[in-house]
């Protein structure tokens, strides 16, 4: 029997918008104008999401891995 990987990406990423709109609809409770709070949301989403795919990138060049493209690996 083979193990099957799991695509998560889709359910994370729902997860991830309602954690989202969580915080806006908070903020907007707060008494903070719902442009504002969204603005400041997505602008701190992109930038953490920046800086975790350069921190991955540098951590992967630093131990020499070599990306490999999905269609060239062999199946066993």
């Amino acid at each position: 029997m083979g193990y099957r990987h799991k695509d998560t990406g889709p359910r994370l990423a729902l997860w991830m918008l309602v954690a989202l709109g969580d915080v806006v609809l908070l903020l907007v409770s707060a008494g903070l104008s719902a442009p504002v709070a969204v603005l400041g949301v997505v602008a701190l989403t992109v930038a953490g999401v920046a800086t975790w795919r350069l921190a991955r990138r540098t951590t992967l060049a630093g131990r020499g891995a070599v990306p490999v493209p999905v269609g060239s690996r062999r199946r066993a």
